[in-house]
């Protein structure tokens, strides 16, 4: 039987990892949940790859410098292969003693006793979770942070404890829950990425159907141009007037693809940043003014609210650019906007402005319903505000942030 103590543990182990959704998160709150829960020095987890080596591998316990010491990650080796290839837990009194052991790079910790997990989604091993060093007992030695021989087992002082069978118990039940959301964090990253493909798939056939009507304009025109040139140059010169309008709108479509199509850098450098840089490129590509103004603090939001955002962002843009013959375009994002509990986002232009009620009646959409969309997937409101001859508002809240 489990403690009520461990269980608890456990059970807040268990909600701090379903809290994280990209893999990267769940692999780091797996280690960092389980070395607290059973008291270790060091943990780490390793997710193979098909080549021997291992995809991700995520430790706690270890500072950067120690990290970057040790140099290249494992290989799938010794008591890693083990777990990895027959899926059962290891637990060791002493690692460097087990015949499995090959030795580590010179920098790395010095490891005694040993509990190792592997975490797997029916009969597929996700991952290796191991710890190491469990704190309890006398003070024993530990290694220091330089690069120096590893001793053999009898030299190093013997540690007052190891891992028990309830530890193994503890760690065997958590790493059945870390399958789970390391399972469900894979979906939600491939969810998203067919999202972007859909995304790229839309704006491919936008960019298809735009640039096509132009250069179909531009060959007609030139035709024209041409046949014109000899009884009549003063119509043939309009006419190549007319090819080089054409031509300067089929080159802006091509270059606000080009920024669509750019995948965003939230994950890198979040949705102010992204959004900064997306309305200084559209700045230079069109001759109308586009500006962008963060108001608040600017705070962490779960990725899908910053997707939609991001989206209803550009969509409020291709609008303003495109169709409204608009002068001057303001995008400004909130955060601890109405009412202090959420993030906002404006888009206003100057433009000609349209009826929304004529819009959908007319079976012309201007990107409104998939705006719309977006702001229902993530609990927030847009709203639209425009008529003709005096621009547009759009604007999107999502709660929190």
């Amino acid at each position: 039987m489990l403690r009520s103590s461990g269980l608890g543990a456990v059970s807040a182990a268990i909600l701090s990892m379903n809290r994280q959704l990209e893999v990267r998160d769940v692999l780091q709150t797996i280690v960092a949940s389980a070395r607290e829960l059973l008291d270790a020095e060091y943990a780490a987890l390793g997710v193979p790859d098909d080549h021997g080596g291992f995809a991700q591998f995520v430790v706690d316990g270890v500072s950067d410098q120690q990290w970057k010491a040790i140099g290249p990650l494992p290989r799938q080796h010794g008591v890693l292969a083990a777990m990895l290839h027959e899926a059962k837990p290891q637990r060791l009194a002493d690692v460097r003693k087990d015949p499995r052991f090959e030795g580590w790079p010179r920098a790395h910790p010095e490891l005694a006793d040993f509990l190792g997990m592997p975490i797997a989604d029916g009969e597929e091993v996700l991952g290796a979770l191991f710890l190491a060093n469990k704190k309890c007992g006398p003070p024993t030695e530990r290694s220091a942070q330089g690069e120096r021989p590893v001793r053999p087992p009898e030299e190093v002082p013997v540690r007052g404890c190891a891992f028990t069978e309830e530890d193994e118990r503890l760690l065997r039940l958590l790493a059945q829950h870390a399958a789970i959301a390391l399972t469900n964090a894979r979906l939600y990253e491939r969810s998203r990425e067919l999202t972007i493909a859909g995304e790229r798939a839309r704006i491919g056939h936008e960019l298809h159907d735009a640039v096509a009507q132009k250069l179909f304009s531009l060959r007609l025109t030139a035709q024209a141009a041409t046949a014109l040139i000899d009884r009549d140059p003063e119509r043939a010169k309009d006419e190549l007037h007319e090819i080089g309008r054409l031509a300067a709108e089929a080159s802006e479509e091509l270059r606000a693809a080009v920024v669509e199509l750019r995948p965003a850098a939230l994950d890198e450098d979040g949705l102010v940043a992204t959004l900064r840089t997306q309305t200084q490129v559209l700045d230079r590509a069109h001759s109308a003014k586009v500006t962008f103004a963060g108001e608040g603090a600017p705070r962490a939001l779960p990725a899908a609210q910053e997707e939609a955002l991001l989206r209803v962002a550009q969509e409020a843009l291709h609008n303003a650019l495109r169709h409204a013959g608009a002068s001057r375009v303001a995008v400004t994002l909130v955060h601890g906007g109405a009412g202090g509990g959420g993030t906002l986002l404006r888009v206003s232009d100057d433009g000609r402005g349209f009826d929304p009620r004529a819009v959908r009646k007319a079976g012309r959409h201007l990107g409104l319903v998939s705006m719309r969309d977006r702001a229902s997937g993530v609990g927030g409101t847009l709203t639209v505000e425009s008529e003709p001859g005096k621009g547009a508002v759009i604007e999107l809240e999502v709660p929190g942030g």
